[in-house]
C-alpha cells in the first residue's frame, strides 16, 4: 500500500508481512529504559528481546511484526521489528524545548518513549519552552527522522506539583478531568429521590446506621448496622450506594466510567470514576440525608458462619459519620452513644479475622507512607499510616458481604435446574491465582541467607507463605519480605471464569460494595437486581471483555499511585542531601544496593560502583555482594547507615551513598 505521511511524504509499504512470510511473529512492544524493546508474543514463555538498533519506528503499546535473529549471549531469543501494524492509542509525556527560535520538539519522560519528538508550529496547542506536555503521535515513517507529535495539552511548567502529577497520570494513560458534556450530564441529575422509590424500597431510615471512613474522605459509598437477634446470632448489614440508579446503562455518563473503570488515588488528590456531583453528592451515603442503597443483609453465627441472608434495595439515614480515628476511640473504650453497636461490631469481626486466618488467608502488613504536603503539594513530612482495628473491623464486614454476594449467584444456579454452563447466571468475579512457585523459590533462597527455611511445594498453598509471613513478623526483614512475596504473587483480577481467590482463600468473591470507585461493583449491583427480577445480564463474553478492560485500568490507576508516592518521596529527600539515616537493605543486584530508610520508608540504591572500599562480587545464589579482599558481606535485611546524596524528580529515584 501506498501510505503518505504528515509532511507530504509517500511511502510504499507491504500491507502484512505476515501474510507474505509465515516466518515472522506478531506480538505487543515495550522498551525499558535504555530503549531495548521487548515483544510479548502469544503462546512464547518469555518476551523476545530487541536490541535497540534493531527497534525501527516501534513504541511502547504497538503491535508489531518481528523476525528472529540468533539468541543472545544468555540464551535469549532476540529479533528485529520488520513492521509497525497497529499504532498503540497512547498518551505521551514531556518536556516541550524550544530548541531555536520557531523550532520546537519534546523530550519525553523516560516512562513515555525513548526518542525525542517533532512539533510543528500549528501543533503546540498553546504550549511553550519548559512545559510539561501530553501529546499524542502524528506519525513516524523512518528510524533515522523524528517521530511527529502533536500537543493535546499543557500540564504546566516543568517541575511545578500539578504538572509533576499530571504527567504521572497521563504517562499511566490516565485523565484526570471530565469532558464538559459528561459533567453537565451530571449536574442534570436530580438530587430528590421520588416518592415511589420510597414506596417500594426496604425501608431503614428508623435504624442506626453509620459510615466509618478516612478522615479525609467525601466518598462514602458504604455503611453498617447490628444488632442481636432473639436467637443470639448477629444480624449485620452492608449497606451500599445505590450507584445503579443514577448511572443508567449507554449514557454518555455510563461510558466515561466504563473508560474510567476506577478511582486513582493519588498522595494529594483523588480523580474519581464518577463527576463529584455523584462520587461526593447525590451517591455518597453522607450523615443526616436520605440515601439509596442496596444492602446486604446476613444471619451470622457468634462462631461466624452465615445461615441466612438478603440482598435488598433499600433507603437508609446514616446516623453517624466516624473516622477511623473516632472509630478506634469508641472501640477502645470511649463513650458514645452507639458503643453497643460498635462493641458488636467488634466481637463480631474478631470472630471473622480469626477464622479467616485459621483458613490461611494471607495477612499482609505493608506499611503504607502518608505526606504531610503544603498549599502547593510540597511535601513537608512522611509518617507511616498506623493500621487501626477499626480499618480490621470495615475490612472483614465488606469481606463478608462480597463473599455473601458471590455465593448468592452460585445459589441460584443450583436452584435453577439448570445445565452448568457459561450463560447460566454469568458473574464478574473477583479472581487471584496462585503465585509462579518459581518466583515462591527465589524468594526462598533470598531468605535463606537471613537463616530462614521457606520451603515451597509445587501446588504452594496461603499457609506456606504465611508462615514465612509469621517468621519474619519480628525481624528486620519483615516489610522487605512482605514486599517480595507480594511481588511475587499473581495480580487480582475481574473474570467470568471463577477460579477463586487465592490471597483471601476463598472459593467464591466478587466486588460488591464500593461502585463509587470501582466499575466491576456497577457491574455485579446491574446484575443481582437483573437476576433478582428474573432478567438477563451481561453474557459471558461481555462480562470477559469488561473483566479484561477493568483489570487493566486497575493496574494503572495502582501504578500511578505508586508512581505517585515515589515522586513524593523523592521531593522529601531532594531537601535532605547531606543528612545521614539508618536503613534496611531490601534488595541486592549486580547494580548494587538497594536500601529503604528505617524512619520514613523511601527507599534508595549504594551504586556497585560507590562501594570502593573493595572490590565487590554479585553472587547470583546467595543474592549478595561481597568484597573480595576484606570479606564484607552486604545482603537482605542487614542494616546499614547511609548518606543522601542525590535525588532527581525527573527520574524518581534516590541516591545514598555508604556511611563507614
Amino acid at each position: 500500500i501506498l501510505r503518505r505521511n504528515a509532511k507530504g511524504d509517500v511511502k510504499l509499504r507491504l500491507d502484512s508481512l505476515a501474510e507474505t512470510n509465515s516466518s515472522y511473529l506478531k506480538g505487543t512492544f515495550m522498551s525499558n529504559r535504555h530503549g531495548v524493546g521487548f515483544v510479548r508474543v502469544e503462546n512464547y514463555d518469555q518476551d523476545i528481546r530487541i536490541p535497540r538498533k534493531n527497534t525501527g519506528v516501534a513504541l511502547e503499546g504497538d503491535t508489531v511484526l518481528i523476525r528472529l535473529q540468533r539468541s543472545g549471549r544468555d540464551g535469549r531469543e532476540q529479533g528485529v521489528v520488520e513492521q509497525v501494524t497497529q499504532r498503540a492509542d497512547r498518551k505521551y509525556v514531556g518536556t516541550l524545548i524550544e530548541d531555536t527560535p520557531g523550532a520546537f520538539y519534546i523530550e519525553p519522560d523516560e516512562k513515555s518513549a525513548r526518542v525525542e519528538f517533532f512539533v510543528a508550529p500549528e501543533n503546540l496547542n498553546g504550549a511553550e519552552d519548559q512545559d510539561k506536555v501530553m501529546f499524542r503521535l502524528m506519525d513516524w515513517v523512518h528510524p533515522k527522522s523524528m517521530p511527529e507529535a502533536k500537543i493535546e495539552e499543557v500540564l504546566g511548567k516543568k517541575g511545578t506539583n500539578d504538572a509533576s502529577i499530571l504527567s504521572i497520570l497521563a504517562e499511566n494513560q490516565l485523565s484526570s478531568s471530565f469532558p464538559p458534556e459528561v459533567d453537565k450530564f451530571a449536574d442534570r441529575i436530580p438530587e430528590d429521590i421520588p416518592l415511589e422509590e420510597y414506596e417500594r424500597r426496604r425501608d431503614l431510615r428508623g435504624e442506626v446506621v453509620f459510615t466509618i471512613d478516612p478522615v479525609d474522605a467525601k466518598d462514602f459509598d458504604d455503611a453498617l448496622s447490628i444488632e442481636i437477634m432473639d436467637n443470639g446470632n448477629y444480624y449485620l448489614g452492608v449497606h451500599i450506594a445505590d450507584v445503579t440508579h443514577y448511572l443508567k446503562t449507554d449514557t454518555i455518563l455510563d461510558k466515561e466510567a466504563v473508560l474510567r473503570a476506577t478511582s486513582v488515588y493519588l498522595v494529594d488528590r483523588v480523580i474519581p470514576m464518577l463527576p463529584e456531583k455523584l462520587s461526593n453528592g447525590v451517591c455518597s451515603l453522607r450523615p443526616n440525608e436520605d440515601k439509596l442503597t442496596y444492602s446486604c443483609f446476613m444471619e451470622v453465627t457468634p462462631e461466624g458462619k452465615v445461615v441466612a441472608y438478603s440482598i435488598d434495595e433499600t433507603v437508609i439515614n446514616s446516623a453517624f459519620r466516624f473516622t477511623y480515628e473516632e472509630a478506634q476511640e469508641v472501640i477502645q473504650g470511649k463513650k458514645h452513644e452507639f458503643s453497643l453497636q460498635m462493641s458488636q461490631l467488634v466481637t463480631l469481626t474478631d470472630t471473622l479475622t480469626e477464622n479467616r486466618m485459621n483458613s490461611g488467608s494471607l495477612d499482609f502488613d505493608t506499611p503504607e507512607p502518608r505526606f504531610v504536603v503544603d498549599e502547593n503539594g510540597k511535601p513537608l513530612d512522611v509518617k507511616v499510616k498506623e493500621r487501626l482495628k477499626a480499618h480490621r473491623l470495615v475490612e472483614e464486614c465488606m469481606l463478608l458481604a462480597n463473599k455473601t454476594v458471590a455465593k448468592h449467584v452460585k445459589n441460584l444456579r443450583a436452584k435453577s435446574g439448570k445445565k452448568p454452563g457459561k450463560e447460566v447466571y454469568p458473574f464478574l468475579y473477583r479472581i487471584h491465582d496462585k503465585p509462579d512457585p518459581e518466583k515462591l523459590r527465589n524468594i526462598a533462597e533470598n531468605v535463606r541467607v537471613a537463616g530462614i527455611d521457606f520451603q515451597v511445594s509445587d501446588n504452594v498453598k496461603p499457609k506456606e507463605i504465611n508462615k514465612l509471613l509469621n517468621a519474619v513478623k519480628d525481624s528486620t526483614l519483615k516489610n522487605t519480605i512482605n514486599d517480595l512475596v507480594l511481588r511475587s504473587m499473581a495480580k487480582a483480577e475481574y473474570s467470568p471464569k471463577n477460579i477463586g481467590h487465592f490471597g483471601l482463600n476463598f472459593r467464591d468473591y466478587a466486588h460488591f460494595t464500593s461502585p463509587i470507585r470501582r466499575y466491576p461493583d456497577v457491574i455485579i449491583h446491574r446484575l443481582l437486581k437483573q437476576y433478582a427480577a428474573d432478567t438477563k445480564g451481561l453474557s459471558y463474553g461481555k462480562l470477559a471483555e469488561l473483566g479484561e478492560h477493568c483489570s487493566e485500568k486497575e493496574r494503572m490507576a495502582v501504578q500511578a499511585e505508586r508512581d505517585s508516592i515515589k515522586l513524593k518521596q523523592v521531593e522529601y529527600m531532594a531537601d535532605r542531601i547531606g543528612e545521614e539515616f539508618d536503613g534496611i537493605i531490601s534488595g541486592v543486584t549486580e547494580k548494587g544496593i538497594y536500601v529503604v530508610l528505617k524512619e520514613n520508608y523511601c527507599e534508595g540504591m549504594i551504586s556497585m560502583r560507590d562501594l570502593d572500599d573493595d572490590f565487590y562480587v554479585y553472587d547470583q545464589k546467595r543474592h549478595l555482594l561481597y568484597g573480595r579482599s576484606k570479606g564484607r558481606e552486604y545482603k537482605l535485611g542487614s542494616e546499614l547507615r547511609v548518606k543522601v546524596v542525590s535525588a532527581n524528580i525527573e527520574q524518581r529515584t534516590i541516591d545514598f551513598d555508604l556511611v563507614r
